[in-house]
Protein backbone atom coordinates (compact mmCIF):
# COMPACT_ATOMS: atom_id res chain seq x y z
CA UNK A 1 0.00 0.00 0.00
CA UNK A 2 1.58 3.31 -1.03
CA UNK A 3 1.69 6.24 1.36
CA UNK A 4 1.49 9.82 0.13
CA UNK A 5 4.10 12.47 0.97
CA UNK A 6 3.45 16.18 0.39
CA UNK A 7 6.58 18.33 -0.08
CA UNK A 8 5.58 21.96 0.47
CA UNK A 9 6.62 24.25 -2.40
CA UNK A 10 4.47 27.30 -1.61
CA UNK A 11 6.84 28.67 1.07
CA UNK A 12 9.98 28.92 -1.08
CA UNK A 13 11.84 25.82 0.18
CA UNK A 14 15.58 25.47 -0.40
CA UNK A 15 15.05 21.75 -1.02
CA UNK A 16 12.82 20.65 -3.93
CA UNK A 17 12.09 17.07 -5.03
CA UNK A 18 12.46 17.92 -8.72
CA UNK A 19 15.70 19.89 -8.35
CA UNK A 20 18.08 19.03 -5.52
CA UNK A 21 16.25 16.21 -3.69
CA UNK A 22 15.76 13.90 -6.68
CA UNK A 23 17.76 11.06 -5.10
CA UNK A 24 15.57 11.16 -2.01
CA UNK A 25 12.46 11.37 -4.20
CA UNK A 26 13.46 8.36 -6.33
CA UNK A 27 14.42 6.37 -3.24
CA UNK A 28 11.03 7.01 -1.64
CA UNK A 29 9.10 6.30 -4.84
CA UNK A 30 10.74 2.88 -5.06
CA UNK A 31 9.80 2.05 -1.46
CA UNK A 32 5.99 2.27 -1.28
CA UNK A 33 5.72 6.07 -1.16
CA UNK A 34 4.45 8.62 -3.67
CA UNK A 35 5.97 12.11 -3.54
CA UNK A 36 3.98 15.21 -4.48
CA UNK A 37 4.68 18.91 -4.94
CA UNK A 38 2.19 20.40 -2.48
CA UNK A 39 0.93 23.72 -3.91
CA UNK A 40 -1.92 24.67 -1.57
CA UNK A 41 -2.10 28.33 -0.50
CA UNK A 42 -3.05 28.72 2.24
CA UNK A 43 -2.57 25.30 3.83
CA UNK A 44 -5.80 24.02 5.35
CA UNK A 45 -6.56 20.95 7.43
CA UNK A 46 -8.99 19.78 4.74
CA UNK A 47 -6.35 19.98 1.99
CA UNK A 48 -3.92 17.92 4.10
CA UNK A 49 -6.30 15.04 4.84
CA UNK A 50 -5.37 12.95 1.74
CA UNK A 51 -1.66 13.09 2.62
CA UNK A 52 0.06 10.86 5.16
CA UNK A 53 3.20 12.98 5.59
CA UNK A 54 3.90 16.71 5.16
CA UNK A 55 7.50 17.91 4.67
CA UNK A 56 8.90 21.43 4.97
CA UNK A 57 12.41 21.54 3.48
CA UNK A 58 13.89 24.74 4.88
CA UNK A 59 11.59 27.63 3.85
CA UNK A 60 13.78 30.50 2.64
CA UNK A 61 12.67 34.03 3.57
CA UNK A 62 9.08 32.83 3.82
CA UNK A 63 6.82 32.45 6.82
CA UNK A 64 4.00 30.05 7.54
CA UNK A 65 0.96 31.98 8.79
CA UNK A 66 -0.69 31.29 12.16
CA UNK A 67 -3.78 30.21 10.23
CA UNK A 68 -1.72 27.54 8.44
CA UNK A 69 0.13 26.51 11.62
CA UNK A 70 -3.17 25.83 13.38
CA UNK A 71 -4.32 23.76 10.41
CA UNK A 72 -1.10 21.71 10.41
CA UNK A 73 -1.24 21.06 14.16
CA UNK A 74 -4.87 19.96 13.93
CA UNK A 75 -4.07 17.64 11.00
CA UNK A 76 -1.25 15.98 12.95
CA UNK A 77 -3.31 15.48 16.08
CA UNK A 78 -6.69 14.65 14.54
CA UNK A 79 -5.79 12.85 11.31
CA UNK A 80 -2.61 11.14 12.49
CA UNK A 81 -0.43 13.07 10.04
CA UNK A 82 3.35 12.74 10.02
CA UNK A 83 5.24 16.04 9.98
CA UNK A 84 8.92 16.39 8.99
CA UNK A 85 10.57 19.80 9.51
CA UNK A 86 14.06 20.34 8.05
CA UNK A 87 16.08 23.50 8.68
CA UNK A 88 19.63 24.78 8.02
CA UNK A 89 22.56 26.41 9.79
CA UNK A 90 21.35 29.63 11.42
CA UNK A 91 17.87 28.29 12.12
CA UNK A 92 14.88 30.56 11.66
CA UNK A 93 16.85 33.77 12.04
CA UNK A 94 19.45 32.75 9.49
CA UNK A 95 16.84 31.76 6.92
CA UNK A 96 14.18 34.37 7.68
CA UNK A 97 11.59 31.69 8.41
CA UNK A 98 9.46 30.54 11.34
CA UNK A 99 9.62 26.74 11.47
CA UNK A 100 10.01 26.97 15.25
CA UNK A 101 6.50 28.40 15.49
CA UNK A 102 5.30 25.01 14.22
CA UNK A 103 7.79 22.80 16.06
CA UNK A 104 7.19 24.56 19.39
CA UNK A 105 3.60 23.30 19.25
CA UNK A 106 5.18 19.86 19.68
CA UNK A 107 7.85 20.77 22.26
CA UNK A 108 10.83 21.35 19.93
CA UNK A 109 12.71 24.50 18.80
CA UNK A 110 15.38 25.21 16.16
CA UNK A 111 18.42 27.14 17.46
CA UNK A 112 20.17 30.08 15.76
CA UNK A 113 23.57 28.38 15.44
CA UNK A 114 25.65 25.98 13.38
CA UNK A 115 27.02 22.62 14.49
CA UNK A 116 30.77 22.37 13.81
CA UNK A 117 33.33 19.69 14.61
CA UNK A 118 37.03 20.17 13.87
CA UNK A 119 37.95 16.59 14.80
CA UNK A 120 35.18 14.22 13.68
CA UNK A 121 34.04 15.33 10.25
CA UNK A 122 33.97 14.52 6.56
CA UNK A 123 36.96 16.70 5.72
CA UNK A 124 35.22 19.97 6.56
CA UNK A 125 34.19 21.10 10.05
CA UNK A 126 30.62 21.96 9.02
CA UNK A 127 29.99 18.31 8.06
CA UNK A 128 30.36 16.52 11.40
CA UNK A 129 30.00 12.73 11.47
CA UNK A 130 27.45 12.01 14.18
CA UNK A 131 27.02 8.73 16.03
CA UNK A 132 25.73 9.86 19.44
CA UNK A 133 22.35 8.09 19.46
CA UNK A 134 21.37 8.43 23.09
CA UNK A 135 18.30 6.19 23.25
CA UNK A 136 17.06 3.26 21.13
CA UNK A 137 14.53 4.47 18.55
CA UNK A 138 13.19 3.15 15.21
CA UNK A 139 14.67 6.18 13.40
CA UNK A 140 18.25 5.38 14.52
CA UNK A 141 17.93 1.60 14.11
CA UNK A 142 20.78 0.12 12.02
CA UNK A 143 22.42 3.55 11.77
CA UNK A 144 26.16 3.77 12.40
CA UNK A 145 26.99 7.33 11.40
CA UNK A 146 25.10 10.20 9.78
CA UNK A 147 26.63 13.24 8.06
CA UNK A 148 25.08 16.34 9.60
CA UNK A 149 25.89 18.80 6.84
CA UNK A 150 25.49 22.56 7.48
CA UNK A 151 22.91 22.17 10.23
CA UNK A 152 21.69 23.92 13.36
CA UNK A 153 21.09 22.38 16.75
CA UNK A 154 17.67 21.97 18.40
CA UNK A 155 16.21 22.23 21.89
CA UNK A 156 13.59 20.17 23.67
CA UNK A 157 11.22 22.63 25.35
CA UNK A 158 8.07 20.64 26.07
CA UNK A 159 6.70 17.34 27.29
CA UNK A 160 6.30 14.51 24.82
CA UNK A 161 9.38 15.55 22.83
CA UNK A 162 12.89 14.13 23.12
CA UNK A 163 16.19 13.96 21.27
CA UNK A 164 17.31 10.73 19.59
CA UNK A 165 20.62 11.99 18.13
CA UNK A 166 23.02 14.50 19.68
CA UNK A 167 26.13 16.32 18.52
CA UNK A 168 29.51 14.84 19.43
CA UNK A 169 31.42 15.72 22.58
CA UNK A 170 34.00 17.27 20.25
CA UNK A 171 31.41 19.43 18.49
CA UNK A 172 30.51 23.04 19.10
CA UNK A 173 27.92 23.17 20.55
CA UNK A 174 28.58 19.79 22.14
CA UNK A 175 26.09 17.10 23.21
CA UNK A 176 23.09 19.08 21.94
CA UNK A 177 19.98 17.69 20.16
CA UNK A 178 20.18 17.32 16.37
CA UNK A 179 17.26 15.00 15.65
CA UNK A 180 14.14 15.36 17.81
CA UNK A 181 10.82 13.56 17.73
CA UNK A 182 7.42 14.04 19.31
CA UNK A 183 4.21 12.00 19.38
CA UNK A 184 1.06 14.07 19.81
CA UNK A 185 -2.32 12.36 20.06
CA UNK A 186 -2.72 10.49 16.73
CA UNK A 187 0.28 11.93 14.86
CA UNK A 188 4.06 12.07 14.86
CA UNK A 189 6.64 14.82 14.31
CA UNK A 190 10.35 14.72 13.46
CA UNK A 191 12.61 17.80 13.38
CA UNK A 192 16.17 17.96 12.00
CA UNK A 193 18.38 21.05 11.80
CA UNK A 194 19.90 20.05 8.43
CA UNK A 195 18.05 19.56 5.16
CA UNK A 196 21.36 19.22 3.32
CA UNK A 197 21.95 15.69 4.59
CA UNK A 198 19.32 14.69 1.98
CA UNK A 199 20.68 16.85 -0.89
CA UNK A 200 21.74 15.42 -4.26
CA UNK A 201 25.33 14.78 -5.30
CA UNK A 202 27.16 16.76 -2.61
CA UNK A 203 29.67 15.75 0.03
CA UNK A 204 27.74 14.81 3.16
CA UNK A 205 24.48 14.60 1.20
CA UNK A 206 21.95 11.85 0.59
CA UNK A 207 24.36 9.15 -0.59
CA UNK A 208 26.78 9.65 2.32
CA UNK A 209 27.18 6.90 4.94
CA UNK A 210 23.83 5.87 6.47
CA UNK A 211 21.82 8.90 5.31
CA UNK A 212 19.62 6.78 2.94
CA UNK A 213 18.83 4.38 5.79
CA UNK A 214 18.07 7.36 8.04
CA UNK A 215 15.58 8.68 5.46
CA UNK A 216 13.92 5.28 5.22
CA UNK A 217 13.61 5.02 9.01
CA UNK A 218 12.20 8.53 9.36
CA UNK A 219 9.41 8.12 6.80
CA UNK A 220 8.48 4.67 8.11
CA UNK A 221 8.20 6.01 11.65
CA UNK A 222 6.16 9.04 10.58
CA UNK A 223 3.35 6.70 9.46
CA UNK A 224 1.56 6.26 12.78
CA UNK A 225 -0.55 3.21 13.65
CA UNK A 226 -3.62 5.44 13.52
CA UNK A 227 -2.78 6.63 10.01
CA UNK A 228 -1.98 3.11 8.87
CA UNK A 229 -5.38 1.94 10.06
CA UNK A 230 -7.11 4.76 8.17
CA UNK A 231 -5.35 3.69 4.97
CA UNK A 232 -6.16 0.00 5.47
CA UNK A 233 -9.83 0.81 6.03
CA UNK A 234 -9.80 3.29 3.10
CA UNK A 235 -11.11 6.06 5.34
CA UNK A 236 -9.04 8.79 3.69
CA UNK A 237 -9.01 9.71 -0.01
CA UNK A 238 -5.94 9.54 -2.22
CA UNK A 239 -4.52 12.92 -3.30
CA UNK A 240 -5.79 14.25 -6.64
CA UNK A 241 -2.46 15.65 -7.96
CA UNK A 242 -0.24 13.39 -10.05
CA UNK A 243 3.19 12.90 -8.46
CA UNK A 244 5.95 14.87 -10.15
CA UNK A 245 8.42 12.36 -8.81
CA UNK A 246 8.94 9.94 -11.71
CA UNK A 247 12.45 10.05 -13.27
CA UNK A 248 12.19 12.02 -16.50
CA UNK A 249 13.93 11.02 -19.72
CA UNK A 250 14.03 14.45 -21.29
CA UNK A 251 14.84 18.00 -20.30
CA UNK A 252 11.40 19.09 -21.43
CA UNK A 253 9.79 16.58 -19.09
CA UNK A 254 11.96 17.75 -16.19
CA UNK A 255 10.98 21.36 -16.77
CA UNK A 256 7.30 20.48 -16.80
CA UNK A 257 7.36 18.03 -13.88
CA UNK A 258 6.17 20.58 -11.34
CA UNK A 259 3.19 21.29 -13.58
CA UNK A 260 1.84 17.75 -13.60
CA UNK A 261 -0.83 18.80 -11.13
CA UNK A 262 -4.20 19.15 -12.91
CA UNK A 263 -5.27 22.70 -13.65
CA UNK A 264 -8.18 22.62 -11.26
CA UNK A 265 -5.78 21.86 -8.38
CA UNK A 266 -3.34 24.59 -9.30
CA UNK A 267 -5.97 27.28 -9.08
CA UNK A 268 -6.49 28.88 -5.69
CA UNK A 269 -9.88 27.96 -4.33
CA UNK A 270 -11.00 29.84 -1.25
CA UNK A 271 -13.17 27.38 0.61
CA UNK A 272 -15.54 29.39 2.76
CA UNK A 273 -16.11 26.35 4.93
CA UNK A 274 -12.97 27.67 6.68
CA UNK A 275 -15.44 29.77 8.68
CA UNK A 276 -13.66 33.10 8.62
CA UNK A 277 -15.57 34.92 11.33
CA UNK A 278 -13.11 37.63 12.34
CA UNK A 279 -11.82 40.60 10.42
CA UNK A 280 -8.26 39.78 11.57
CA UNK A 281 -8.51 36.28 10.06
CA UNK A 282 -9.67 37.68 6.73
CA UNK A 283 -6.84 40.23 6.69
CA UNK A 284 -4.29 37.51 7.41
CA UNK A 285 -5.66 35.37 4.60
CA UNK A 286 -5.55 38.27 2.14
CA UNK A 287 -1.96 39.03 3.13
CA UNK A 288 -1.00 35.47 2.23
CA UNK A 289 -2.42 35.91 -1.27
CA UNK A 290 -0.86 39.35 -1.60
CA UNK A 291 2.56 37.95 -0.68
CA UNK A 292 2.25 35.19 -3.30
CA UNK A 293 1.27 37.73 -5.99
CA UNK A 294 4.22 39.97 -5.10
CA UNK A 295 6.63 37.04 -5.23
CA UNK A 296 5.39 35.95 -8.66
CA UNK A 297 5.57 39.53 -9.97
CA UNK A 298 9.16 40.11 -8.81
CA UNK A 299 10.26 36.73 -10.18
CA UNK A 300 8.68 37.52 -13.58
CA UNK A 301 10.40 40.93 -13.59
CA UNK A 302 13.71 39.21 -13.00
CA UNK A 303 13.03 36.71 -15.81
CA UNK A 304 12.17 39.54 -18.20
CA UNK A 305 15.34 41.41 -17.23
CA UNK A 306 17.50 38.31 -17.82
CA UNK A 307 15.76 37.52 -21.09
CA UNK A 308 16.37 41.03 -22.45
CA UNK A 309 20.05 40.83 -21.53
CA UNK A 310 20.60 37.25 -22.66
CA UNK A 311 21.40 38.09 -26.29
CA UNK A 312 19.02 35.37 -27.52
CA UNK A 313 20.95 32.70 -25.60
CA UNK A 314 19.39 30.19 -23.25
CA UNK A 315 20.14 31.07 -19.65
CA UNK A 316 19.51 29.44 -16.31
CA UNK A 317 17.75 31.25 -13.47
CA UNK A 318 19.79 30.39 -10.40
CA UNK A 319 18.76 30.25 -6.75
CA UNK A 320 20.11 33.71 -6.03
CA UNK A 321 17.53 35.28 -8.34
CA UNK A 322 14.70 33.50 -6.59
CA UNK A 323 16.04 34.54 -3.21
CA UNK A 324 16.27 38.14 -4.33
CA UNK A 325 12.70 37.96 -5.59
CA UNK A 326 11.42 36.53 -2.34
CA UNK A 327 13.28 39.13 -0.31
CA UNK A 328 11.66 41.92 -2.28
CA UNK A 329 8.26 40.69 -1.25
CA UNK A 330 9.17 39.65 2.32
CA UNK A 331 10.02 42.87 4.17
CA UNK A 332 7.81 42.25 7.18
CA UNK A 333 10.30 42.24 10.07
CA UNK A 334 12.77 40.00 8.23
CA UNK A 335 16.48 40.83 8.05
CA UNK A 336 17.32 42.24 4.60
CA UNK A 337 20.26 39.85 4.27
CA UNK A 338 20.78 37.83 1.10
CA UNK A 339 22.05 34.28 1.08
CA UNK A 340 25.41 35.48 -0.18
CA UNK A 341 25.74 37.95 2.67
CA UNK A 342 24.87 35.27 5.19
CA UNK A 343 27.47 32.84 4.01
CA UNK A 344 30.37 34.92 2.69
CA UNK A 345 33.55 34.22 4.70
CA UNK A 346 37.26 34.17 3.83
CA UNK A 347 38.36 30.92 2.23
CA UNK A 348 39.99 28.61 4.77
CA UNK A 349 43.38 27.02 4.10
CA UNK A 350 43.09 23.48 2.78
CA UNK A 351 44.03 20.86 5.34
CA UNK A 352 43.62 17.60 3.44
CA UNK A 353 43.28 16.32 -0.08
CA UNK A 354 39.72 15.32 0.80
CA UNK A 355 38.89 19.03 1.19
CA UNK A 356 39.68 19.53 -2.50
CA UNK A 357 37.26 16.77 -3.43
CA UNK A 358 34.32 18.22 -1.56
CA UNK A 359 35.03 21.81 -2.48
CA UNK A 360 35.11 20.81 -6.11
CA UNK A 361 31.84 18.93 -5.76
CA UNK A 362 30.12 21.74 -3.94
CA UNK A 363 31.75 25.17 -3.50
CA UNK A 364 29.22 26.03 -0.78
CA UNK A 365 30.91 23.71 1.71
CA UNK A 366 32.93 26.60 3.11
CA UNK A 367 30.22 29.14 2.37
CA UNK A 368 28.79 29.03 5.87
CA UNK A 369 30.75 30.81 8.61
CA UNK A 370 32.91 28.94 11.15
CA UNK A 371 31.00 30.66 13.92
CA UNK A 372 27.24 31.27 13.84
CA UNK A 373 27.69 34.87 15.04
CA UNK A 374 28.94 35.82 11.56
CA UNK A 375 25.37 35.31 10.38
CA UNK A 376 24.61 38.62 12.10
CA UNK A 377 25.39 41.87 10.35
CA UNK A 378 26.12 44.52 12.94
CA UNK A 379 26.98 45.01 16.59
CA UNK A 380 23.40 45.65 17.55
CA UNK A 381 22.44 42.16 16.37
CA UNK A 382 25.24 40.37 18.24
CA UNK A 383 23.10 40.16 21.35
CA UNK A 384 20.34 37.54 21.39
CA UNK A 385 17.06 38.76 19.91
CA UNK A 386 14.59 40.00 22.52
CA UNK A 387 12.07 37.44 23.62
CA UNK A 388 8.56 38.22 22.44
CA UNK A 389 6.17 39.43 25.05
CA UNK A 390 3.81 36.71 26.11
CA UNK A 391 0.60 36.80 28.04
CA UNK A 392 0.34 35.19 31.45
CA UNK A 393 0.14 31.42 31.24
CA UNK A 394 -2.81 29.48 32.57
CA UNK A 395 -2.33 26.89 35.30
CA UNK A 396 -2.61 24.06 32.80
CA UNK A 397 0.09 25.67 30.64
CA UNK A 398 2.31 26.12 33.69
CA UNK A 399 1.83 22.47 34.63
CA UNK A 400 2.75 21.39 31.10
CA UNK A 401 5.85 23.57 31.24
CA UNK A 402 6.82 22.06 34.57
CA UNK A 403 6.51 18.54 33.15
CA UNK A 404 8.82 19.56 30.31
CA UNK A 405 11.29 21.02 32.80
CA UNK A 406 11.26 17.80 34.80
CA UNK A 407 12.29 15.93 31.66
CA UNK A 408 15.03 18.48 31.00
CA UNK A 409 16.19 18.28 34.64
CA UNK A 410 16.48 14.52 34.39
CA UNK A 411 18.45 14.81 31.13
CA UNK A 412 20.89 17.33 32.62
CA UNK A 413 21.40 15.13 35.70
CA UNK A 414 22.09 12.14 33.45
CA UNK A 415 24.61 14.21 31.47
CA UNK A 416 26.35 15.22 34.70
CA UNK A 417 26.69 11.56 35.67
CA UNK A 418 27.96 10.78 32.19
CA UNK A 419 30.61 13.54 32.36
CA UNK A 420 31.68 12.38 35.86
CA UNK A 421 32.02 8.83 34.59
CA UNK A 422 34.10 9.92 31.60
CA UNK A 423 36.37 11.97 33.86
CA UNK A 424 36.79 9.15 36.38
CA UNK A 425 37.76 6.74 33.62
CA UNK A 426 40.40 9.16 32.32
CA UNK A 427 38.64 9.74 28.99
CA UNK A 428 38.00 13.41 29.79
CA UNK A 429 40.81 15.74 30.91
CA UNK A 430 40.46 18.08 33.89
CA UNK A 431 40.01 21.30 31.89
CA UNK A 432 37.29 19.85 29.69
CA UNK A 433 35.62 18.26 32.72
CA UNK A 434 35.48 21.60 34.57
CA UNK A 435 34.15 23.38 31.47
CA UNK A 436 31.35 20.90 30.86
CA UNK A 437 30.42 20.44 34.51
CA UNK A 438 30.15 24.19 34.98
CA UNK A 439 27.83 24.52 32.00
CA UNK A 440 25.62 21.61 33.12
CA UNK A 441 25.48 22.91 36.70
CA UNK A 442 24.38 26.28 35.34
CA UNK A 443 21.61 24.61 33.30
CA UNK A 444 20.60 22.62 36.36
CA UNK A 445 20.37 25.73 38.54
CA UNK A 446 18.42 27.64 35.89
CA UNK A 447 15.95 24.78 35.42
CA UNK A 448 15.36 24.37 39.16
CA UNK A 449 14.87 28.12 39.56
CA UNK A 450 12.21 28.16 36.85
CA UNK A 451 10.46 25.16 38.44
CA UNK A 452 10.41 26.99 41.80
CA UNK A 453 8.91 30.03 40.07
CA UNK A 454 6.20 27.87 38.50
CA UNK A 455 5.41 26.28 41.89
CA UNK A 456 4.89 29.73 43.39
CA UNK A 457 2.63 30.77 40.51
CA UNK A 458 0.57 27.60 40.91
CA UNK A 459 0.10 28.27 44.64
CA UNK A 460 -1.54 31.63 43.94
Amino acid sequence: MPYHIAFDVSHKPRGKIDENLTELRDYLNSNDYICYNYLEVPITEESLIPYDILVFVCPDFARISSFEINAIVSWVKNSGGGLLLLSHAGGDRGRGSNLSEISEQFGIAFENDQVLDERINLGVENIPLVSAFNIPHPITADIGTICYRSGSSLSVIGSGAFSIADSNETSEPFSCPLVCVSEQENGRVCCIGSYELFRDKVGGGFQCNDNPQLASNIFKWLISDFRMELRVNMEVPAPIPQPSAIPQESTEAQESSISQVPTERRSIDIDFSMKISKKSELIELLKIFQNQINTVKTTIDRLVEKTIGSDDKIFELDDSDIILSSEASQKNNIDDTSDNELTKVPEKPKKQDIDDIFLEEDPTLTALPPKPEILLKDEDELSPPPKPKTKSKSKNELKDEKEGLKTKLSSVQDLLKFVDKKHSSGKLDDDEYVKRSKKLQKDLKKTKKRMDTIDKLLEK
